[in-house]
């Protein structure tokens, strides 16, 4: 498991967005983009990929400590501030999900009533023809798998 793994299973556990990692990075010093986040998050195929680095995950560690925790003279409870999280991540689906439905109740004379057909049968599957007749007579040949082609002599030359 390696520092990319451990940045991404925080993240989810704690259902932190990309903006509340910078914030929190920012906490102590440490400033990064959220471009630079996102690649920390990508597969490791991917081409923009990047390792995290130690300095990186140890900043991230070190801010989350202030942020969960709070400092000495601002002490917080961590329960709390993660349920903050929760209600921020809950609240955000239910302004952008409002909106959505204003929008469609707006305009109903662009929707068409709902008729349900009582019928209950599918319509049969019909495939469609081929554009090229050649293609439909053509049979394809069976092949000869690489395994049958090769020639086992176990290490010993033969000399005939």
């Amino acid at each position: 498991m390696n520092n990319n793994d451990i940045f991404k299973k925080l993240r989810v556990a704690l259902q932190l967005r990309d903006d509340q990692i910078v914030e929190i990075m920012q906490l102590v010093d440490f400033r990064i983009s959220k471009a630079e986040l996102g690649a920390f998050f990508r597969n490791e195929d991917h081409p923009n990929f990047m390792e995290c680095g130690d300095q990186v995950l140890r900043n991230f560690l070190n801010g989350l400590v202030i942020h969960l925790r709070g400092t000495k003279e601002n002490p917080k409870n961590p329960r709390e501030v993660i349920k903050s999280h929760k209600a921020d991540s809950t609240e955000k689906n239910i302004v952008n999900s409002g909106e959505r439905s204003e929008s469609r109740a707006n305009k109903p004379e662009d929707r068409k009533p709902f008729v349900k057909s009582n019928t209950g049968q599918k319509p049969a599957f019909k495939k469609k023809p081929s554009s090229n007749p050649k293609s439909r007579e053509k049979k394809p040949e069976k092949k000869i798998e690489i395994v049958e082609k090769v020639k086992y002599n176990n290490g010993k030359n033969k000399k005939s």
